[in-house]
């Protein structure tokens, strides 16, 4: 699996935050990359799983020279136990298979109730709560994107599963990673829609200013979606 020094890693969701990044990220008007897109699919039977394969989408953002400025990784949703195997097969085809490890950048938009420990003030000119977590050795463009957010508490716990493993596995390859942790409210009022639709902006401009891209708003197609049990059981709204 080829990609470039600069990954933006994505883990799809039911509500759509990561394919809504891939999809709105594009060439800079300015440059002259050229987007080149594929998709993957990988064996997960060395981990006893005959019936799924790790698949997913690849964005390259490619030169004049042909050589990849930056990739994008969109990784299908999985459910425990798959999920975990199918982040692993990913990371270590990453790391097995390029000369020099690459940079990782991965967004995470994840419910408040999910995240325990001490609350820290919304960073300077931020509507949102945004944090980055540093994971590995530092390069250019973790240290460049950890320096417009804030870091996240000390006492900070994640009760994020998918997120959760993310960390466990880039620690134990020791990849250099900047993990972007977007905390979203579990309310589906208006406000909160549009506060998580501020978040979405937030990480996808964030992204493209330090890899060089463009971050089209034109392109969201994203709309919020109802995740609650009541959503997903409408009879139990019957019931109150």
């Amino acid at each position: 699996m080829k990609v470039a020094s600069k990954l933006i890693f994505l883990l799809n969701e039911p509500e759509g935050f990561a394919a809504t990044i891939f999809n709105a990220l594009h060439v800079n008007p300015n440059s002259s990359l050229r987007r080149l897109d594929e998709s993957f699919e990988l064996s997960l039977e060395r981990y006893g799983i005959k019936e799924k394969k790790a698949c997913g989408d690849l964005a390259h953002f490619v030169d004049d020279n042909g050589n990849y400025q930056v990739s994008v990784l969109l990784l299908q949703n999985y459910e425990p136990p798959s999920l975990v195997c199918a982040i692993n097969e990913v990371l270590a085809h990453i790391s097995y298979e390029t000369s020099t490890l690459p940079t990782l950048l991965a967004p995470f938009v994840v419910e408040s109730s999910k995240l325990k420990g001490d609350k820290t003030s919304v960073a300077s000119g931020s509507k949102v709560s945004l944090y980055g977590l540093q994971i590995g050795p530092e390069t250019n463009i973790t240290q460049a994107v950890a320096a417009r957010i804030e870091k996240p508490p000390a006492s900070l716990q994640i009760h994020y599963e998918p997120l959760a493993c993310f960390l466990q596995l880039v620690r134990v390859l020791k990849l250099p990673t900047l993990i972007l942790i977007g905390q979203r409210s579990t309310s589906h009022s208006d406000k909160s829609s549009e506060g998580k639709l501020e978040l979405l902006h937030e990480i996808g401009e964030l992204l493209a200013i330090d890899t060089r891209l463009c971050f089209l708003r034109d392109k969201i197609m994203w709309k919020p979606t109802e995740t609650s049990k009541d959503a997903q059981e409408p009879w139990r709204a019957l019931y109150g």
